[in-house]
């Protein structure tokens, strides 16, 4: 069965990613939501809730005939196929382990243009990236594509080298 498993991306309605992974869940299909923490002070108190870093996204792991039950599900608008299975998962992984790392984590709206970078030291040791100045700071895209969008981790300029 596990050779018979492609990755997709299901494209949610709104505000629906964490409906379809309980589905997903219910149904034993592997999905996958990268979440990051985002802390709120409301009347006093300190409320932390998981947001999804892809909002509108869920990639999930599914068999053909998972699919289609996947596709007619009320929650999802659309699921996409993945043409590049071995560069996509290579990408996912890269953002799970940023998120891992406990490091600031966020989505960045739009791939800006960049010198190629490699980061030299710390937990993102090796992974590549374009970066982005702001603030004396360097932003490393860890890119996933096929969606257009990508992970930004804050990282100071010394911990990286030009490609």
């Amino acid at each position: 069965m596990g050779e018979n498993l492609r990755w997709f991306v299901a494209h949610t309605r709104p505000r629906c990613e964490k409906k379809v992974v309980q589905f997903c869940y219910r149904e034993s299909f592997s999905s996958t939501l990268p979440c990051y923490n985002s802390v709120h002070r409301y009347r006093g108190k300190t409320v932390s809730f998981k947001k999804p870093l892809f909002p509108g996204y869920v990639f999930l792991q599914l068999t053909p005939e998972a699919r289609q039950k996947v596709a007619q599900n009320q929650y999802v608008a659309n699921l996409l196929a993945v043409t590049d299975q071995a560069a996509f998962e290579r990408q996912l992984a890269d953002v799970l382990f940023a998120l891992e790392t406990k490091l600031d984590v966020r989505l960045a709206p739009e791939i800006g243009s960049g010198r190629l970078i490699r980061v030299k030291s710390g937990p993102l040791r090796g992974f590549e990236g374009r970066v982005e100045s702001r603030y004396g700071l360097s932003t490393v895209l860890l890119r996933i594509d096929f969606i257009g969008q990508a992970a930004a981790v804050k990282l100071e300029a010394d911990e990286l080298e030009l490609i």
